[in-house]
């Protein structure tokens, strides 16, 4: 890495800036903006640790790690503490810096874990915007101990732009949340003004022609008008409800404790701890807690059902059982329910674990554990 940058260099940088500004997929650009990175520089390893407040990181990119640290799919970069980290978490992390050699790699050489071609030492870079901070970033190179005040200088100016650029994603995906929540509220709105009254007209109509006819077989269709017209006034309510559910701001289980009585279920819940969920984790509990409350009412033949919700500050379980006929299951078959599927799904996408236990006659359970 000269001194000088050469055209070519600021060519490069301009393309890392566009990339930045233009792309939405975290993992996507900051593994082509630290490609592109070491190619400016002439280093030729570098990897990027998103670490969140808990202090838990991970390894969101990578380029050309040696052996040593790459085996089993990064696991020895997945897992452990090091010496970036650590100074990251306890604030002492504040710009670029050299790390005197590299405690993963030291590791890797006591356990014999592989060759590690030359890296011993990397440099390491905050990454932040403003006081909002995001990881790390760490580039090094083979025999490469030291670097100069102008290297870590353009790293330090890269490693802002990737700060700024990670605060405008999040920015973004938060005003895409709100924005879906405003839709949701203004089509639940929508249902209740136009086709739920629609639907309590059409009842009054059929109560109005059952009482004004003489005919008994007149009666009994204006009956199954009326019958049918309540069915979808409730299909219609629990819509409106899953759009824009009533009583989340009272906490989670309060809300699905309010749906599931709305639905004609006996709920039994149960809590332990109580801590302040995520956002994205407190909408995937309840969309997952309203599913499996359908199928039960839905599937069970019963109106038992019991709710178990515990939290701590490291992870969150919730279990909805029912004691109704149950299903065959097979855990190592793919699951053919839509419903189920989803429920899965939405817990995958939070690194949570999703499992199932059915018996015939024994009934059914939804077992949900995410990670805070």
């Amino acid at each position: 890495m000269s001194g000088d940058a050469t055209y070519e260099d600021i060519t490069i940088l301009k393309e890392i800036a566009e990339l930045l500004n233009e792309g939405t997929d975290t993992t996507a650009i900051l593994s082509g903006v630290l490609q592109k990175l070491l190619h400016v520089t002439g280093l030729q390893t570098g990897w990027i640790f998103l670490i969140d407040r808990r202090g838990r990181h991970q390894l969101i990119a990578d380029v050309a790690l040696p052996p040593a640290l790459a085996n089993d799919n990064n696991q020895r970069m997945c897992q452990g503490k090091c010496w970036c980290v650590n100074r990251y978490n306890n604030h002492d992390l504040n710009k670029a810096t050299n790390i005197i050699e590299c405690k993963r790699i030291e590791e890797a050489l006591a356990d014999e874990a592989g060759n590690t071609c030359g890296l011993t030492h990397h440099a390491t870079v905050p990454l932040r915007a403003g006081e909002e901070r995001f990881g790390i970033l760490n580039v090094g190179s083979p025999y490469k101990t030291h670097f100069q005040k102008n290297e870590l200088a353009l790293l330090e100016a890269v490693a802002f732009q990737i700060g700024t650029a990670l605060k405008r994603i999040k920015l973004t995906q938060r005003e895409q949340e709100t924005a879906l929540i405003a839709e949701r509220n203004r089509l639940a709105r929508d249902l209740h003004d136009s086709v739920n009254q629609l639907l309590f007209s059409l009842s009054l109509t059929a109560r109005a022609g059952v009482e004004m006819t003489k005919e008994e077989e007149v009666k009994q269709t204006f009956r199954y008008i009326q019958d049918l017209t309540q069915d979808a006034l409730g299909e219609m309510r629990a819509l409106i409800w899953q759009l824009k559910p009533q009583g989340l701001e009272n906490g989670l289980v309060s809300a699905l404790a309010s749906y599931a009585e709305m639905i004609g279920l006996s709920i039994h819940s149960m809590m332990t701890g109580a801590v302040s969920l995520p956002s994205k984790v407190e909408e995937a509990l309840w969309r997952i807690g309203q599913e499996a409350l359908a199928n039960c009412k839905k599937h069970a033949n019963t109106n038992e059902v019991a709710l178990s919700f515990q939290a701590d500050d490291k992870e969150v379980r919730m279990t909805i059982q029912d004691t109704g006929c149950g299903f065959y299951y097979d855990e190592n078959s793919p699951i053919l329910s839509l419903g189920l599927r989803n429920m899965k799904a939405r817990t995958e996408a939070l690194n949570g674990q999703f499992q199932i236990t059915s018996k015939l006659g024994n009934g059914t359970a939804i077992h949900i554990r995410i990670p805070l």
